[in-house]
């Protein structure tokens, strides 16, 4: 097997926290200061992931709640500009934690040689400071969805990572924590890992080679230190 070179991070959900208390949270303020009446709780919220973009999730909400397609999409232009905003207020604030064994696990891979890149279909806006404020100056390449607008799981964002690192599928892994990340990843050629959190327990993430509960997980912490070591091999699913 290839030696593994490069490890390419999805953030959100992934690397961070940022879901349920970040996006929604933010989405909610851009309804309240908007004097719009919509609201997403945390269960409606997770429902709309399925939805990749945050533009694209305004607009199907807005069409599925009475507004017109051309309303409701310039409606979302409007309301994820300001979105984005919030966000980034929040990331400066620190409201938008790692998750639990992104650290280490970055750490982890550096300490081994390993090149960390970053693909993702978040705005640049916030997703760049939230990595400098969160991780430091360890990400090589972020692609976003800034350059990249084709969405998950369109592969483009993991092969624009690939054509500006000249990375070669089988010299990379990447990590993910939702089916349309996943298919994605797999789509661009790469091996992918899934870390799971609350919002994508329910996915099919059968195409990635690991579903951890985590990045905290044991199972892949080991398979990483086994690939490192150039002898992971993909694990049997039932």
């Amino acid at each position: 097997m290839t030696r593994l070179t490069a490890v390419v991070f999805d953030v959100d959900g992934t690397l961070v926290d940022s879901e349920r208390d970040g996006h929604r949270v933010a989405f909610n303020t851009a309804f309240t200061e908007a004097g719009l009446p919509d609201h997403w709780d945390v269960e409606t919220y997770g429902r709309l992931l399925a939805i990749t973009g945050g533009a694209h999730r305004l607009a199907h909400w807005f069409e599925n709640t009475g507004r017109s397609p051309t309303e409701s999409w310039d409606l979302a232009q409007r309301l994820h500009r300001r979105k984005t905003v919030i966000m980034r207020d929040m990331v400066s604030e620190g409201q938008i934690q790692p998750r639990p064994g992104a650290v280490e696990l970055i750490d982890r891979l550096r300490t081994g040689g390993i090149r960390l890149h970053v693909a993702t279909t978040g705005t640049r806006a916030w997703v760049a400071p939230l990595l400098a404020h969160t991780f430091g100056a360890v990400f090589d390449t972020i692609v976003t969805g800034t350059e990249v607008p084709q969405l998950k799981p369109h592969p483009a964002v993991y092969r624009e990572v690939m054509e500006r690192t000249g990375l070669l599928p089988e010299q990379a892994v990447a990590v993910e924590d939702s089916a349309n990340g996943v298919r994605a990843a797999v789509s661009a050629g790469l091996r992918c890992v899934a870390a799971q959190n609350s919002y994508t327990r329910t996915h099919d993430l059968s195409a990635a080679q690991l579903v951890a509960d985590g990045l905290d997980d044991p199972e892949l912490v080991t398979w990483f230190d086994r690939l490192l070591r150039g002898t992971a091999r993909p694990v049997p699913r039932s």
